[in-house]
């Protein structure tokens, strides 16, 4: 744990390096020490169909979802959430929306193999 899930709007590929951004990313959830480092992962899901307002398919967007097993402070995710919009900002400021949504799972109910 945790999972960073990059979702980003497929018109925004071609104005974003989407790799490195997920790469920057993933560096920021290692660096904040929350994790062991091979228990990171992150991946990007580009998305063809969405819609945002009364801008319908208009708005870009990038949201950042990072689920990890409950057990940190409130301080520790904002912090997390916190480095990880810096470098959204840094890299992708010309996207008309950021965000990011930091959730825990229960630790009671999560499953692994592997």
């Amino acid at each position: 744990m945790p999972h960073l899930i990059m979702e980003y709007s497929n018109s925004a590929e071609d104005r974003l390096n989407t790799q490195g951004l997920l790469e920057d990313l993933h560096q920021v959830a290692i660096e904040s020490e929350l994790f062991s480092v091979n228990d990171v992962k992150s991946r990007a899901i580009r998305v063809h169909s969405w819609l945002v307002g009364d801008k319908g398919n208009s708005a870009d967007f990038i949201h950042i979802t990072v689920e990890l097993l409950s057990g940190r402070t409130p301080e520790q995710k904002r912090e997390l959430s916190r480095g990880l919009m810096d470098v959204l900002v840094e890299q992708a400021n010309h996207i008309d929306s950021l965000t990011i949504n930091v959730r825990d799972m229960e630790q009671e109910s999560f499953q692994k193999v592997g």
